[in-house]
């Protein structure tokens, strides 16, 4: 069930970043495409620009610890995109960058969001 939510195949990656909406901040870039599917997958991409190995693999870390316990809204595709200023960000800086991203595209409500700082 878990790996269900995990987009993998570089061909789902290039028709969200092709076919997909963009919203963007400092630190992050969503890109969000429907997928009529019962539930939201997602994925993460993390380019060498940000840094060596072991920071792009805490990016990704952090990263799927901030979507994790967040309700998403069903049938959407969603990729994250770090970029290099996210490497020397803090995790609740990159939580707030998340969320509101998520927040602007409409994939969760600001009281969800609320909910989750709490």
């Amino acid at each position: 069930m878990r790996g269900e939510q995990y987009i993998t195949k570089p061909k789902q990656y290039s028709a969200i970043y092709n076919q997909g909406s963009s919203w963007v901040n400092k630190i992050i870039v969503l890109k969000a495409l429907p997928n009529n599917l019962e539930m939201s997958r997602y994925g993460f991409s993390v380019s060498s620009r940000v840094g060596g190995a072991v920071v792009r693999n805490r990016i990704k870390r952090r990263l799927r610890e901030i979507i994790r316990p967040i309700k998403l809204q069903s049938g959407w595709d969603l990729v994250i995109i770090a970029r290099p200023a996210a490497a020397g960000t803090e995790y609740k800086v990159l939580e707030n960058s998340v969320g509101n991203l998520l927040i602007k595209a409409k994939l969760i409500s600001t009281e969800t969001k609320k909910q989750e700082i709490s």
